[in-house]
C-alpha cells in the first residue's frame, strides 16, 4: 500500500509533500466529462488538455495513467467541489472516493482542491476571450481545470513563503 497524501481538505491540508518541480495534471469531475489540464515542469505555465468522457472507473484509470505516462507527471489535483457555504456536495462524496482511488491505483501523490466557482470563472474566462456559447460548452470542463490547477499552485507557493507568477498559457 502507497503512504499517498489526499489533501486540502478542511481537515487534512498538508500539500506541502506535494513535489515542487515536475509536471501537475488536474481534473475537473463532472459526471458525463473530464477536464483536464497539466502544467510545465517548473509550475509556471498551465495549459488545458482534451476533455476525457467520463466511462468506468477501470478506463478512467486507465486513461488517467496514459496522461502521468505522456506527461511524465507527479502530482494529481481533484477538483473538490463545495457548496458557497463551505458545505460538501454529492459530487464532493465521489470526487473524495476517486482521489483515494487515484492514491492506491497510482504512484504519485493525489490532492483534492477547492474547485468552488471554477466552472463559472472558467465560462467568464471564455467569453472575455471572444469564443461562443458552442466553444464555451466544448472548453468549460478544461478551462475549470486550468483554474483547479492554478489555484492548487498558488496556494501551495503561498504556504512555501514563495511568490506566486502563475501564467494560463491561453492569456
Amino acid at each position: 500500500m502507497q503512504d499517498n497524501q489526499i489533501t486540502n481538505s478542511p481537515n487534512i491540508s498538508d500539500i506541502s509533500k506535494a513535489p515542487s518541480v515536475g509536471r501537475v495534471i488536474a481534473l475537473d469531475l463532472g459526471t458525463r466529462r473530464i477536464g483536464v489540464a497539466v502544467c510545465d515542469e517548473l509550475q509556471i505555465a498551465i495549459r488545458p488538455l482534451k476533455v476525457l468522457p467520463r466511462l468506468s472507473w477501470k478506463k478512467l484509470l486507465e486513461n488517467i495513467r496514459v496522461l502521468i505516462e505522456e506527461f511524465d507527471a507527479v502530482t494529481l489535483v481533484l477538483g473538490l467541489p463545495y457548496n458557497f457555504d463551505g458545505s460538501e456536495t454529492e459530487m464532493s462524496v465521489e470526487s473524495r472516493k476517486l482521489a483515494r482511488n487515484f492514491s492506491l491505483s497510482l504512484s504519485i501523490p493525489v490532492f483534492l482542491q477547492d474547485e468552488r466557482l471554477t466552472s463559472k470563472s472558467a465560462q467568464q474566462s471564455l467569453y472575455d476571450r471572444g469564443f461562443n456559447e458552442k466553444e464555451i460548452r466544448q472548453l468549460i470542463d478544461s478551462e475549470a481545470a486550468v483554474i483547479i490547477l492554478s489555484d492548487f499552485l498558488a496556494l501551495k507557493e503561498e504556504l512555501k513563503g514563495g511568490n506566486c507568477n502563475l501564467k494560463h498559457k491561453n492569456e
